[in-house]
């Protein structure tokens, strides 16, 4: 019997190929898999000689023949007909397809990106997969071990099941990707979102949801690279929060500490290193962070792993961790620690569920701000610094959102409220005394002065918001009353 082989992705090909000689298999191949298996002294049939027809119009057509298709598609039942043709059953089939993603992410011209659309590949995946009970269709080099085994004991009809499955969710990939290049569009008619399970969880949101955790085929994100140094396995819960944390600490330039509270910022902090940060971050709100997931931009020392040691939390966020921060973090066996290896940058889009739809979007990563100076009086240089601060979180909190900030610090901050105005009085009661001389950030347009006028009461010292409103007058008369400064940005930030 013939195992065919013909492969882009030569992982374990070799061993491969030995294995299926071991078992009394006979190697045919195509091509450059030809040559290795040939290189490496393998007794191997090239498929021309096998079909006794040429590979023809540049390589196009070489395994599109009838000799090859029949060995592939004969039910066991049909044996004595595939007999009588002169042909013989290929028993296992190991193909993965032409790079087309990654021929056309490293920007490759159009014609040499069509000459990456595999056909012969496809064919035969699919011929084999469908006739999984006589012929075992291997598309992924990770299972070359497990084929191996199988073929030794007997494949079971589950773990033929399986390889068919697998290789229709190859091809069907491969078609998505060809597809989505070649309708030029970002939001074209049909849009294939492809997804493969990195893991199951233990459950969703609430403990009566199932859940599990999935890959965008084709793209990164730092959460999906992040190394788990320690703690239990990450919740459907913890992802949701870290991804936040890991989203807003990527902001800042500065070294700089976020504590997470159900995807809401509720201590966020600059300093001169980690543990001011993070200290300043942690009394921004004592209160709040029990429970949070906490996320540096600079490597977490042996100070800061202390100062986090008095206070329960569910994960910890950095680039990287000293040997003493662990050693001192190791201590709290269920606190997760994820070294994430870089930044969350870039745009990306953005998913929102419907029933039976899918609402997609361009995640809010892009800033075009154009400040503008609205009042009489304009911001001093910390001001500036403090405005910019605040902006910056603002754009990560629900809306309605306000934040009060002053020295690179938080001091209160008003989420997902039904009225601006009521975020703006959760924001300036939570800062209390402190926000005399604190800036005050929104993340939409003032409809009415109300909020300006609040926050004058509280002793606010500047507003950044993004302007727009047909009352924008009101509200910058009611500033220039009250002596505050403010700006306008000209972008706004809803997080609904």
């Amino acid at each position: 019997m013939w195992a065919l082989l013909s492969v882009s992705d030569k992982r374990g090909l070799v061993p491969f190929a030995q294995g299926l000689l071991r078992l009394g298999f006979k190697l045919l191949a195509t091509g450059g898999t030809f040559r290795v298996l040939e290189e490496a002294g393998l007794p191997v049939t090239y498929i021309s000689d096998f079909t006794g027809f040429p590979e023809i119009l540049s390589g196009r057509v070489k395994t599109l023949h009838p000799k090859v298709h029949a060995a592939l598609l004969a039910r066991p039942d049909q044996e004595e007909e595939l007999k009588a043709l002169g042909f013989e059953r290929i028993g296992v089939l190991a193909v993965n397809l032409y790079p087309f993603r990654e021929t056309v992410a490293r920007g490759a011209s159009w014609e040499e990106a069509l000459e990456q659309i595999d056909i012969g590949g496809p064919a035969m995946l699919r011929a084999a997969a469908k006739n999984h009970e006589a012929v075992l269709p291997v598309c992924d080099p990770e299972d070359y071990e497990r084929v191996l085994v199988a073929l030794e004991r007997g494949p079971e009809p589950g773990f033929r099941r399986e390889l068919a499955r697998k290789a229709f969710a190859h091809t069907a990939a491969y078609d998505a990707a060809i597809s989505e290049w070649l309708s030029g569009e970002k939001f074209p008619e049909e849009k294939f979102l492809l997804l493969k399970r990195l893991s199951p969880l233990r459950y969703g949101e609430n403990p009566h949801q199932k859940a599990a955790l999935y890959r965008v085929v084709g793209e990164e994100g730092p959460l999906l690279e992040a190394q788990v140094l320690q703690g239990k396995a990450m919740s459907f819960n913890n992802y949701l929060d870290a991804e936040a944390a890991w989203n807003l600490v990527s902001e800042f330039t500065e070294p700089a500490c976020v504590a997470i509270k159900h995807q809401n910022p509720c201590g966020v902090a600059l300093g001169r290193e980690a543990l001011e940060a993070y200290q300043k971050a942690y009394e921004a709100d004592p209160v709040s962070i029990f429970g949070g997931i906490v996320a540096f931009n600079r490597p977490v020392d042996g100070p800061t792993a202390m100062a986090m040691g008095e206070v329960f939390l569910e994960v910890v966020l950095a680039p990287e961790f000293t040997e003493e921060a662990l050693a001192l973090l190791a201590r709290k066996k269920n606190l997760r620690l994820l070294r994430v290896p870089e930044p969350a940058e870039g745009p990306y889009l953005d998913l929102r569920r419907l029933r039976g739809g899918l609402l997609l979007q361009d995640a809010d990563t892009y800033d075009p701000v154009a400040p503008k100076v609205v009042t009489q009086k304009a911001p001093t240089e910390a001001e500036w610094q403090d405005l910019w601060f605040a902006w910056k979180v603002v754009k990560h909190a629900r809306s309605n959102a306000i934040v009060v900030a002053k020295e690179g610090k938080t001091l209160g901050i008003g989420v997902g409220q039904t009225n601006r105005l009521a975020a703006a009085r959760q924001a300036l009661e939570a800062a209390g005394e402190e926000a005399r001389g604190a800036v005050l950030a929104s993340d939409a347009f003032f409809p009415f002065d109300d909020v300006v006028r609040l926050a004058g009461t509280f002793g606010i010292a500047a507003i950044i918001q993004p302007g727009g409103s047909v009352r924008d007058g009101d509200s910058i008369q009611a500033a220039d009353e009250l002596g505050l400064a403010m700006v306008f940005t000209g972008v706004r930030h809803f997080r609904h």
